[in-house]
């Protein structure tokens, strides 16, 4: 039998996913990339390749030195 999170759990998951994706959406933007793959973060193990992407890509700030 699965158990029903209920209203609590749906509004703990919504602030989770707020909380997550919010940043990397700045991020993203900031590497000149289309923000909503953020979105990504949400999926487990794409979101460790794309934070790793995210880590070792060159970023606009070191291009301009």
């Amino acid at each position: 039998m699965m158990n029903n999170m209920g209203l609590p759990g749906l509004l703990m998951l919504i602030v989770y996913a707020v909380v997550v994706v919010v940043p990397f959406y700045q991020l993203w933007k900031r590497t000149g990339h289309n923000g909503w793959l953020a979105l990504l973060m949400l999926v487990p193990l794409v979101n460790l390749i794309m934070l790793y992407v995210l880590a070792f890509k060159q970023w606009p700030i070191e291009s301009q030195s």
